[in-house]
């Protein structure tokens, strides 16, 4: 993987519930468990999501998606967390999306002039 993000996982009950709810938010996207013993790190290229109605089906239905951080040791990538939802993304596709986000806005994006910017001739 090029850019491999995701969550690193205490070993634990829940943890096979949690990847195989990972699986079911990114479908056709391939997610890696690289097993480290008192550790579990789960990944997928560049962007992988888990939302707490997935995880509630698999956990209970009583299940928050605050809990998930209580068994998340670290991750990797940038997590962008909801009330509802936790996602991984790549540092450079976030990047991405911000650089595309500026120009949409008309901001000028590293010292590029924008269309909007007109040149004065004299």
């Amino acid at each position: 993987m090029k850019n491999p993000v995701g969550p690193v996982l205490r070993m634990g009950d829940e943890v096979e519930l949690i990847i195989a709810a990972i699986e079911d938010d990114n479908p056709g996207t391939d997610i890696e468990v690289i097993d480290r013993g008192a550790y579990v790190r789960v990944q997928g290229e560049g962007e992988i999501t888990v939302t707490q109605p997935t995880l509630r089906r698999y956990l209970g239905a009583d299940y928050e998606i605050r809990s998930f951080g209580g068994i998340m040791s670290a991750f990797s990538g940038r997590a962008i967390t909801t009330s509802d939802a936790i996602t991984w993304q790549s540092v450079a596709r976030h990047k991405t999306g911000e650089h595309q986000a500026e120009e949409e806005a008309g901001e000028e994006v590293a010292g590029k002039p924008q269309a909007s910017d007109k040149a004065v001739t004299t």
